[in-house]
């Protein structure tokens, strides 16, 4: 039976958790863009979450339901493409391997 050789699993763990950082900084500085009702309705987010901007249309002003349904939707597109990049980010770092939904907060 061969041994484990700890000195390799050191270096391998430290360039994952250096991949991990790597991939925290480049979705820190990601910026999507949700759009709803034909652009009547834009949602800015970040990789962390959070939301940097909203533009909402003149246009969009005259319906308050729809108003809501439309922010709601930009809001909705905006943070899904968040965890796609944040899944695909993932996988590129696991080298391909499947990652089960909700492991990882996402």
């Amino acid at each position: 039976m061969d041994q484990f050789d700890f000195g390799n699993f050191g270096a391998l763990l430290g360039g994952f958790q250096q991949k991990m950082a790597d991939m925290q900084a480049k979705q820190k500085a990601l910026r999507v863009t949700g759009t709803a009702g034909g652009g009547l309705v834009t949602v800015v987010a970040t990789g962390d979450f959070e939301i940097e901007s909203v533009s909402i249309s003149e246009e969009a002003y005259q319906d308050r339901e729809l108003l809501e349904d439309l922010v709601r939707a930009a809001t909705s597109e905006a943070l899904r493409q968040v965890r796609e990049s944040m899944k695909a980010g993932m996988q590129e770092m696991t080298g391909g391997l499947p990652i089960p939904p909700g492991l990882l907060g996402f």
